[in-house]
């Protein structure tokens, strides 16, 4: 019997046929895809944000700032899928003491970290008024809770108890340059996701200079979606726990109203316009690859057209693009109706990061043979959790408790 530990790695889930050569795997699996997938979320939730405090769309103002804040929530799971894909992820914090620019990965650390001071910074500006009034209002509480919590308030004051209109004033201006600086960097935190995969010259799928921008327009749309379904299925869920709860009898409840419709659709145009961006690019690189019929072509015909036609055209582009473009353009935008297409959206684009990293995967180098990706299920073993379904799922929970601990202290629904 062959010990586990000696497979290659990879060889696990790699499914060969016709011509492949032995070292041949698919090396990166769920994990690697999960990657651009999440670091596409936080940067395009920066950008929801950003459309009010750069941009000045007050009907955005609530959603904007719950943005703000769930994307602080995703900053930290950006790197969690490197770090389960890592064999020794305890280097990986190597990263960040190395900053140089010869390395795409070295950069990343450069580029985190300042994506993070911007994110943290603009978050406690926005907050600092909330923070000295909840340091105030708890003051004098006989209440362990309340006493912990005067404590951690205090703190984040950072000794700034100014709340004066023009001490606000100055925190507006700060926010509102935060946010303009914010912006490329989140771009550039994502988009050089596909700068490593664009600059790989080896690999005839993912060899293309409009990989980083299509990387990014992907991302924003991702971003958006996902920030407008979580913020439905919150004031929603809200709205009917307040329901239930008069209905026993709780007078004290006041119903809210639930999802506001025309912050929905003010959002959803914006949404809209960076879907049409992101397939719009798709298509010209594949249409320009095609148009040059460099000599990698006519593998990457076979892998497009038949090897993974179901992958790229019917679920990514049909199912992920195109239905959820013509729901979102239909009159009459109804709550059930958004909910579906900005599940279909968010399925869209992780098809994009599926098809782009398992796909640039799929052909041999041979040019005669191919690979499946025969993804773990059910783990048997360490790696199998880390790189199949179940290390995706954890990295998909993580960020949502993440928002729930942060919001117990940042109330980025409280005005809504």
């Amino acid at each position: 019997m062959v010990d586990p530990l000696t497979i290659a790695h990879g060889a696990e889930w790699t499914v060969k046929h016709g011509f492949v050569y032995p070292n041949e795997f698919i090396y990166w699996g769920l994990t690697i895809v999960m990657y651009p997938y999440m670091t596409g979320l936080v940067a395009g939730a920066f950008v929801l944000s950003s459309l009010y405090h750069v941009f000045g769309q007050k009907d955005l103002k609530d959603i904007a700032k719950f943005a703000l804040v769930f994307s602080l929530a995703l900053l930290p799971v950006a790197m969690m899928p490197l770090m389960l894909h890592l064999q020794q992820p305890l280097r990986g914090i190597e990263v960040m003491f190395t900053p140089h620019f010869t390395s795409a990965i070295a950069a990343f650390g450069m580029v985190f970290t300042t994506y993070s001071i911007i994110v943290l910074s603009e978050i406690w500006f926005v907050y600092r008024q909330y923070f000295v009034e909840q340091t105030r209002a708890l003051k004098g509480s006989t209440d362990t809770g309340d006493q912990i919590k005067r404590v951690i308030y205090n703190v984040l004051t950072l000794g700034a108890y100014d709340i004066s209109e023009e001490a606000v004033a100055k925190d507006h201006k700060a926010v509102t340059i935060l946010a303009g600086i914010g912006i490329p960097v989140a771009c550039f935190l994502h988009g050089y996701a596909g700068f490593i995969f664009g600059s790989v010259k080896a690999n005839a799928l993912w060899m293309s200079p409009l990989m980083p921008v299509i990387f990014i327009m992907s991302a924003v749309v991702s971003g958006i979606a996902l920030c407008m379904l979580t913020y439905i299925i919150i004031m929603e869920w809200k709205k009917f726990r307040a329901v239930l709860r008069k209905g026993l009898g709780d007078e004290s409840v006041t119903v809210i109203a639930g999802v506001e419709m025309d912050v929905m659709k003010k959002t959803s145009r914006y949404l809209i316009g960076f879907l049409i961006a992101a397939i719009t690019l798709e298509l010209l690189d594949i249409i320009f690859r095609g148009y040059t019929s460099m000599k990698s072509w006519d593998i990457l015909r076979e892998v497009m057209f038949e090897e993974d036609f179901t992958k790229i055209f019917i679920l990514q582009y049909g199912l992920g693009n195109v239905l959820p473009f013509i729901l979102l353009m239909l009159p009459k935008m109804t709550i059930r109706r958004l909910f579906v297409a900005l599940c279909l959206i968010l399925f869209g684009v992780f098809m994009m990061r599926w098809n782009v990293v398992i796909g640039g995967q799929a052909f041999s180098l041979s040019f005669s043979g191919f690979m499946n990706y025969d993804l773990p299920i059910i783990p048997h073993n360490l790696e199998t959790y880390r790189e199949g379904l179940f290390g995706a799922l954890t990295v998909a929970a993580t960020p949502f408790i993440i928002f729930w601990l942060i919001n117990k202290i940042v109330p980025s629904m409280k005005e809504v």
